[in-house]
Parts: structure tokens; sequence; C-alpha cells
């Protein structure tokens, strides 16, 4: 109680202090009349009578007052005003006031009213509207801080945001009944569910962990890559354990104010003592978990204040009460030390991407939604999205209802999720991108050239789609290899047969038109990233041998590797990634050589059909036909 009178003491002097500045914009806007705009001079009352008798008076005004005083302009200055006082028993000045013929008002004030009304307007009336202003912020103030129940979400506007409302944390309840997500809603997670049903086991009986003398866990940190469900997981706790969800995210603690991000965190976990047992998930901790610097003036206090608030409290709350930190966030490295140590965040939880199975799985519950044709192979599915996310494959189900309405279907079927795979992966076919037919002949034989490659080494994916039909993700063409089997390891011969593909498709337009073109760009950029992978992180060089040169920063993100290295070696590691792709580049002109025959054959017959499957990409490989031989022949 005494931290929320000292918060409203607070914040009713930031009030006062905002009062002040408004009656003083008041007094300077709102009553201009009371300040007079001409300049007005006080002149002695003989300086009055000798402009009277001079007749240069062009007007006077004259209060009758207890102290007469008169108000006289002269001729020729209008914007001058002069002012002297009467002798009460001066008897003549009336009659000069006559002779001069100057304009004369009498003005016979009543004395009482008009000192009241001035005092009222300018003084009495606005203290009382503050007054009344503050009264009913202070009370709307005490509702915000707790003394007429809990609010969760006061102060997102009005005079409440200017003072409890910046202290609230904002976070998001949902009652036990209203949660709606159990272990049944999560697929392709079967690891991270048997670590998770430990944590609901705790919260529905604590006594069989206090018995044998176990500490219950205080939190655990859900990581992995964006999409794979970390906050689905944290709502199924809640919903499996039967207990209130708090949510909030990382960036709501971060304020403008110091001092109000820690605030919010006492706040938080103040609503979550009252409702225990409860789980309390913050998603995307990194927001305000990152590694304090050494220096200690970063200029960014409120983000270090808020971080050591959120440590004592995890460090200071009875557990005994049953309450469950989920964090959720994909760059751990980040991560202050002081954060995930034991007895803060206990478990560390990988949610990782989805294998093969995991994938199936996803797919599967994902498919229980949509209206489907048998046969359907989620299988295939499955196996042509290496790398997808659990949000990456929700997305290609949804893609595939969505193509089967757009072609007139009451039903999804396995065409529309094939279909629904390249949307996602290399975006919708541009129709609007129209190929010149010289443009058209590069990229199908550019495709080829990749095919051509990868058909012709072993330890290669088979190749399961050639298409030139522009996307919009940029791309005027793509070849799709699918590997039958889920594969979690790459040898170094596989990482050069990679290499080669990439380089194939260049290599076939410098063998056909002795021309580079841009095409290739996407090529070289991933052929580059997987010749220096190999060279600085999976000792794969000759040069180097088994050397890490380099280190990952953000694992789950776009990893980026920065190496650690001599400048020297670095020059040389620039050398050995431009012989590795040299050589790969070599290899695949040579086996385009081989087989030019086969290339034009295939080349030809993709630019007329501009799709083509594996299959029939592998027959007319395979065929051998030689009155195919001379037209391929003309054709050169």
């Amino acid at each position: 109680m005494e931290m929320d009178d000292n918060k409203r003491r607070r914040s009713m002097i930031i009030y006062v202090l905002i009062a002040f500045v408004i009656y003083v914009l008041l007094n300077t806007f709102l009553f201009p009349q009371m300040r007079s705009q001409t300049q007005v001079e006080q002149v002695l009352y003989s300086t009055f009578t000798t402009a009277l008798e001079d007749k240069t008076v062009n007007a006077v005004t004259y209060t009758a007052d207890s102290a007469p005083e008169a108000r006289y302009t002269l001729k020729g200055e209008s914007d001058k005003v002069y002012t002297t006082s009467v002798p009460n028993n001066d008897t003549e000045i009336w009659s000069l006031i006559r002779a001069s013929g100057a304009d004369t008002t009498v003005d016979i004030p009543n004395q009482s009213s008009s000192l009241w009304s001035y005092f009222l307007v300018t003084t009495l009336v606005p203290i009382l509207i503050f007054m009344g202003i503050g009264w009913w912020l202070n009370r709307r103030l005490k509702k915000a801080m707790g003394d007429d129940g809990p609010s969760m979400n006061f102060g997102n506007g009005g005079f409440g945001g200017m003072g409890g409302g910046l202290g609230r944390s904002g976070a998001r309840i949902v009652a036990s009944k209203d949660v709606g997500v159990t272990f049944k809603d999560v697929a392709g997670q079967e690891e991270a569910k048997e670590s998770m049903k430990e944590v609901v086991d705790f919260l529905e009986n604590p006594k069989r962990y206090e018995e044998i003398g176990a500490k219950l866990p205080r939190g655990a940190l859900l990581v992995g890559p964006p999409g794979t469900g970390k906050t689905l997981m944290a709502k199924a706790v809640a919903g499996e354990a039967g207990v209130p969800f708090f949510s909030i995210s990382g960036s709501e603690f971060v304020e403008m104010f110091v001092g109000r991000g820690a605030a919010k965190v006492r706040d938080l976990f103040k609503q979550a003592n009252e409702k225990a047992p409860c789980i309390v998930f913050i998603d995307e901790i990194d927001t305000i978990g990152k590694k304090r610097d050494g220096g200690g003036f970063s200029g960014n206090d409120e983000r270090e204040q808020t971080l050591n608030q959120l440590l004592t409290e995890m460090d200071g709350f009875d557990n005994h009460k049953g309450i469950v930190v989920l964090a959720a966030t994909n760059r751990p490295d980040s991560l202050d030390p002081a954060l995930t140590r034991p007895g803060r965040f206990d478990r560390r939880i990988p949610v990782e991407l989805p294998d093969l199975r995991g994938r199936q799985s996803i797919l599967e519950l994902h498919a229980q939604d949509v209206k489907t044709q048998p046969p359907l192979d989620l299988t295939a599915i499955a196996r042509s999205t290496p790398g997808a996310s659990g949000a990456d494959l929700a997305n290609i189900i949804n893609e595939g209802a969505l193509r089967a309405v757009r072609m007139g279907r009451a039903r999804a079927t396995q065409e529309d999720f094939e279909e629904s795979v390249e949307v996602v992966i290399a975006g919708q076919q541009r129709k609007s991108t129209v190929l010149s037919d010289h443009e058209k002949q590069v990229v199908a034989y550019h495709e080829i050239g990749h095919a051509l490659v990868a058909a012709s080494q072993t330890e290669t994916a088979p190749v399961t789609k050639i298409t030139i039909v522009p996307r919009t993700s940029g791309a005027l063409g793509y070849t799709m290899q699918v590997e039958q089997d889920e594969k979690f390891l790459t040898t170094r011969q596989e990482a050069l047969n990679k290499l080669a593909v990439y380089c194939g498709g260049r290599a076939a337009e410098e063998l056909i038109f002795n021309e580079m073109t841009t095409g290739a760009s996407n090529d070289i950029e991933q052929a580059t990233r997987l010749a220096r992978n190999m060279v600085t992180r999976f000792g794969m060089s000759d040069e180097f041998g088994m050397v890490a040169l380099g280190t990952v920063q953000n694992a789950y993100l776009n990893q980026d590797t920065t190496l650690t290295v001599a400048p020297g070696t670095a020059e040389r590691v620039d050398e050995a990634v431009r012989q590795m792709m040299a050589e790969a580049h070599a290899r695949a002109l040579q086996i385009l050589r081989e087989n030019k025959f086969k290339l034009h054959e295939l080349a030809h017959y993709l630019y007329k059909k501009e799709t083509i499957t594996g299959d029939e990409f592998m027959t007319l490989l395979k065929r051998e036909n030689p009155l195919m031989g001379k037209g391929a022949e003309a054709a050169e």
C-alpha cells in the first residue's frame, strides 16, 4: 500500500506541474482583454488640464470612483493612452472638458461587483476547475493502482495513462477455460511436448515434488526458429494444466520513462501471485533480456532496469504457489547469463524445425480443417518441404485451399497442395511477365543445365520438376530437387556435387550462347555461401583442414558467419573459396559438354512445354533417338 501511495504522490506532483503550465497558458491566451494592447502613460494632472485648455484632447473617459481617474487620448495619437488621477475637490474639471470639445464618457462602476468578477474569472474559477479535475484524477489513480480491485488494461488512454497506466503490465489474461489449446493441437514437436508435460504435472500435483524434496522449476526457455510453435506450446501447457495464462511481449515492457518497465514487471508478478497457480508467458524475451555491457553508461538504462527487476522477481517469488514463467526467443545467444542460469530459467527446451515425420503430422493436423478430395498423399508434400516450419506448412495447406476456391472446386486436391508448395517457396506465377523468345531459350538452357548436372552425378537429390514460368519472387524459372529420405548429414562429395549443380545454369549459358546473364545471381550467392561454410565451418578444405575459422551468429535466424582470423588468413580463405568455385564450374562445363546433344533436346522440349516433371525429364534423358540427333546437330 505504501508503494501505491508513493506512486500516487509522484503522479499528483506531475499533475500539479501540468496544471500550472495550463493556468499560465490560459492567462496568456484566453484573457487577452485583461491586458491593454496600447501604450499607457501616467501623467500629471496639470498636464491633463493644459491639454484641455489647448483643445488637443480627442476623447476622455472619466471614472467616477472614490479615487477619480481620467484616461484620455490626444488628437493624432490614437495608439497612446494617458491616465491621471483627478482630485475630488476639483469642480472646474468639467467646464474644461466641455470647453475642449473632446468626446466624453463617464464610468460609474459597481465597486464590489467588478472586483469580485475579475477575481473569479482570473483566479478562483481556474483553481476550482483544476481542483475538481485533480479530485477525479485521484480517484482514477486509486482504482488503477488496485485499491478498488485489479484492473488489467487500464491506462491505455485518457488521464489514467499519465499515472497508473504507465505502471500497469498490460499483460493479457486468458482464463483457464478460455485457453482452448492442448497438446493435441501441437504436432511435430514430440520432444518438446515431453519436456513440457512435466511442467503440467507440476502445476496439477505440486505436492508430489515437495514430498520428495525436489525443487520445482521456476521457468522454461523455449528456443527455436520463427514459426515453430513456441507460443502455441506455452498455450498448450496452460490448456493442459487448466490454469490462467498471462501473455505479454518483451517489447511491451520498454517505456519512454525510466523505471516504468520495471514497474510493469513488478505488477505482472503481483497479478501472477494473485492468480496462482498460473503460467506467465513472455514472448521475444531477448527484447529486454540482452546481455548487459560492462561500461554501465550504455544510454539504455530503462532496458537494463527492466532486466534487473525481472531477475529479482524470478529469484524472489514463492514458487510453492505454482507460478511457472515460460519465455520464447529465437536469439538465445544474446540473452544475459544471469537470466538463463539455473534458478531462473531452469530448462532450455529447443523447439526446432520439424523432421519428415513431424512435417507430415503438422500437415495432417491442418488438413483436418480443409475439405479435401482423395487420394491425398501428404507424405510427398512433407518430403518436398525440408526446412519448413510449422507456420510454413500451415500456410501451404491454406494456399492449397485458396487455390481450390480460385479454380472453382469445392474440395482441395493433391495438385492444389503441390502447387501451393511452389507458391510458398517461389511465389505465384507471374503471368504479366512475358519473356522474348531469346530470353526464354536462355532460361530453358539454364534450368536444363542445372538438371543435367544433377542427374549426371551420383549422390544427388533427384530432379522432380523443371519450369521456366516466371514467379513473383523474381525467379524466371527453377529446378526442384527432392531427397527421397530425410538427411541430417552431408558428405564432402555431396557438397561438391551441389556446388557443381549450382554452377550448371551459368555453364549452360556459356556453352551454348558464349555469353553470361544476370540469371545466375541467386545460384552464385548460394554456391558461395556453401563453399565458404565448407572452408570456415565444416573443415572440408585441403589447405585449412579441421580448423574452425568463423563463429555463427543468430543460429536460428540468418546464420551469419563471422570470420575470427588474421587479415592474411582471411585472404587465403577467399582464395580457397574462389578455387573451390572454379573447380565446380569447370566440372559442370565438362558434364554439359559430354551431354551437349541431350542439353539441346531437353532445352527445346522445356521451351515448348514450359513445365516438365522429373519423370518426363528422366525419360528423355535416358531415351536414345538417332533422328533427334540430326536436328540437334543442325541446331548447333
